[in-house]
């Protein structure tokens, strides 16, 4: 049974839903001011960096990992999102890992439309193997337009001929734009953050209106996996993505990647951002950071 807390939370976002009736800047005033009471530490360092031309920022924690680097791409399907919001998610998964974490401020629809989210993405990764970064130091994570934006990132990397990081995880990853998954209107009325009309909104936004929404590029699960490094899937059990990433998940498989599939029971979109305030949030992050550490057999004093 989830935690009180989680249903306290469940509640406000049935009482308060993101809706596209808000509009663009409604709607990203609304999810910025989700975190907007989630502290940090004082001891936590923030460091805005110029990667290229995009706009990023390192977060250390106390003795975290100089050598390797979590890559993290924010969520808020490609039209919401910044670094700053995430800075409460950032310190507590550098602290689960042991290692720094790199906040990347790619550039949001619809004012830039697909690909400048992406080229974004692969300028930073660029910029971290000109910094003396090994792709096996390299890391990615990533939560709904952020998860799929990753998967889609390595899609990229492979195809101009960049060595793979070491593995990524992704928390409710958006993976099809074409909004075929089951799950989208099934899950529609129990999950309260997100809904089919605002997912069908962020899809329209960032293809814009000729665009292929079966691009791999954009909807990661239409591509081949072949030789994509390990990954990690969580999802919510009542969270309209459930079916992005269970079939996602599913086609790693197929494609002889080496996937872990995790369904957080009862949970909905994107719970993990929220462990500030929930238990069931704090203990994703700590399996995320778990997957880096452990999984591959470094340490915080690596």
């Amino acid at each position: 049974m989830a935690s009180e807390s989680f249903y306290k939370l469940y509640d406000a976002f049935k009482k308060n839903p993101l809706t596209i009736r808000l509009g663009l800047e409604g709607l990203r005033n609304e999810f910025n001011n989700m975190s907007m009471n989630f502290k940090t530490s004082d001891e936590t360092i923030f460091e805005e960096v110029d990667a290229d031309g995009v706009k990023a920022e390192w977060v250390d924690v106390l003795e975290s990992s100089l050598s390797k680097v979590i890559i993290y791409l924010h969520g808020g399907g490609y039209i919401m999102g910044s670094n700053e919001m995430y800075h409460h998610f950032a310190e507590k998964l550098a602290q689960s890992a042991g290692t720094r974490v790199l906040l990347v401020d790619y550039r949001l629809a619809p004012e830039n439309i697909f690909p400048s989210a992406l080229d974004d993405v692969v300028t930073v990764y660029k910029w971290l193997l000109k910094k003396s970064y090994m792709p096996d130091e390299i890391f990615f994570a990533g939560d709904g337009s952020g998860g799929g934006l990753l998967f889609s990132a390595l899609l990229k990397f492979r195809s101009i001929g960049l060595k793979m990081p070491n593995s990524a995880a992704a928390v409710s990853p958006i993976t099809d734009f074409s909004l075929t998954a089951k799950s989208i209107l099934k899950n529609e009325k129990i999950d309260p953050v997100l809904n089919y009309d605002l997912l069908k909104f962020c899809a329209d936004n960032y293809v814009g209106e000729n665009g292929d929404r079966c691009n791999p590029f954009i909807s990661p699960f239409y591509g081949d996996l072949t030789g994509i490094p390990p990954l990690l899937i969580m999802v919510g059990e009542k969270e309209i993505l459930l079916d992005d990433a269970m079939r996602f998940a599913k086609k790693s498989e197929f494609y002889g990647v080496d996937s872990t599939f995790v369904v957080a029971k009862e949970m909905i979109h994107n719970w993990a951002f929220f462990a500030p305030i929930i238990n069931e949030g704090q203990q994703a992050v700590d399996y995320i950071g778990q997957y880096f550490s452990n999984h591959f057999g470094w340490s915080e004093n690596t």
